[in-house]
This record gives C-alpha cells, sequence and structure tokens, in this order.
C-alpha cells in the first residue's frame, strides 16, 4: 500500500552476522508474521550481497510512533552534545 526507500549507511545484523546497510524502505501494508492486519514495515538491506542481507520489522502504529519520537531525540541529544557529525 505505501512504501518509502531512502539510501542509508549502516550495518546490520542478520543470520549470516554483521553486515553493511545500503538502503531503508518504510511502509505500512499487510503484515505477515506480527498477527495484525496492517503495520508499519521497516526494511533495511543491501541487496548487493543478496535477498538474505536483510533486517526486517513489523511494528503497530503506537510503536512506531513511540520509535519515531525516540529517534528525534536521540538525534537531537547527539547534535547537542557537540560530538556528532553533520
Amino acid at each position: 500500500m505505501i512504501a518509502m526507500t531512502a539510501a542509508v549507511t549502516g550495518t546490520g545484523k542478520g543470520a549470516r552476522g554483521w553486515f553493511p546497510i545500503t538502503q531503508a524502505t518504510v511502509g505500512y501494508d499487510h503484515a505477515t508474521h506480527s498477527g495484525t492486519a496492517h503495520a508499519l514495515l521497516l526494511d533495511f538491506t543491501n541487496y548487493d550481497l543478496g535477498i538474505e542481507a536483510r533486517v526486517a520489522l513489523e511494528l503497530d502504529l503506537d510503536s512506531g510512533r513511540a520509535l519515531l519520537g525516540q529517534l528525534q531525540a536521540a538525534i537531537d541529544a547527539a547534535e547537542a552534545s557537540g560530538v556528532a557529525l553533520a
């Protein structure tokens, strides 16, 4: 239903260990495993390494809002600390 993709730089841990993440996809669609009809879907991937280089999450909307708030708070704190590089 909804899918938005961004290029990212990071690392993720999958079944084969740590790997570089190059793409994040955020969406809202039918859930596969969470047991709810619909969910926020977060996929962190590096398709250059194959389909197993993927970390996936399914969250309800309240959990997504909580995560978004904590991400923003952590970014704000990192920038305020003077340690974060822009």
